[in-house]
């Protein structure tokens, strides 16, 4: 039986109005076409990284999905719900948290913010207290609780957001640039529990950022956006052969010698007796492998997989 689809659009499109001046009395109306006939599902229990450039529609979409905007086409459901029809019953399904922007009030302590949204979505006592327990100690935000919003870090911030999003039990988890600014440190804590909370609680998540260990790290499967369309859909690996990528083979040789000469690779860069050879992202290395042994005075070797944001680039270039 197939996963059930927790959210999907179909032939969804977003344009706006936008006006501009020309010349000195007069303004011109255009249309933007923020998001331009998308259509996917995420079922149940997946984590999925959205991705695009600057204005590809990445934000567009999440307010799309949360109801904050209403499509301008095309047809749109999270959890059964028509998020623009029905946005407060959608309001209890999902949790939102967009790492430039905070839902927790600004001068009160954490605490008492926590104490707001339980009245909000009016959440069972003995639930909340489990939920925000588990965040609590999760998250290492206890000696936060009494300190003002305003007093904390962006990073302690950020941890308190991502508490204040889970508090009443949603099924979808928008994440948009949740660890923008944050220390190595920080950014581990959050992948960390948003892993804990994906495989334990079966809470689904959609993942929009630039930082694209965030993906790596969380998740199999990626989108990627660009000028409104979708132009890759799949498991992490296959951004590699649609960017036209390549992968590194590093051979450490007994002692430096001459540039290696292999079939279907090139040497890239030589430092003593470490070479790095470039070969296609979608060729098999062990050829490669079994040959620098064979002919080489070989001591280690280890393959490296090309860098995704370079993939992304090569991959907008060339629809340029």
């Amino acid at each position: 039986m197939a996963a059930e689809a927790l959210i999907s659009l179909d032939g969804v499109e977003k344009v706006f109005d936008v006006r501009r001046r020309v010349g000195l009395w007069r303004r011109e109306k255009r249309q933007v076409r923020a998001v331009d006939g998308i259509g996917f599902e995420v079922a149940r229990g997946e984590m999925v990284g959205y991705i695009g450039p600057n204005g590809a529609g990445k934000s567009t979409t999440i307010k799309m999905l949360t109801g904050i905007l209403t499509p301008s086409g095309g047809r749109l459901r999270v959890a059964g719900i028509d998020p623009a029809r029905e946005r407060m019953r959608l309001a209890h399904r999902i949790g939102v948290v967009f790492g430039q922007r905070t839902t927790l009030w600004w001068d009160l302590p954490l605490k008492d913010s926590y104490g707001l949204m339980r009245r909000m979505y009016r959440i069972p006592a003995a639930r909340y207290r489990e939920n925000l327990e588990r965040c609590v100690d999760r998250l290492d935000l206890a000696e936060l609780l009494d300190v003002p919003v305003r007093q904390l870090s962006l990073g302690q911030r950020m941890r308190g957001d991502i508490a204040a999003a889970l508090l009443h039990d949603p099924d979808v988890l928008y994440l948009d640039e949740p660890t923008i600014g944050l220390d190595v440190v920080s950014k581990a804590k959050v992948r960390g529990f948003l892993r804990q909370l994906n495989e334990e609680l079966g809470t689904t998540v959609l993942l929009t950022t630039h930082d694209l260990q965030d993906i790596e790290q969380l998740c199999e499967r990626v989108m990627v956006i660009d000028h409104g369309r979708l132009v890759y859909d799949g498991p992490l690996g296959g951004l590699h052969s649609v960017g036209d990528g390549e992968r590194t083979l590093v051979v450490d040789l007994e002692r430096e010698l001459a540039p290696i000469e292999l079939a279907g690779a090139r040497v890239v860069k030589v430092d003593g007796p470490r070479q790095w050879l470039a070969f296609p992202a979608g060729a098999s290395a062990a050829p490669l492998v079994a040959e620098v042994a064979a002919r080489y005075p070989l001591v280690d070797l280890s393959v490296r997989e090309p860098d995704i944001e370079d993939v992304i680039a090569r991959m907008y270039a060339g629809r340029g």
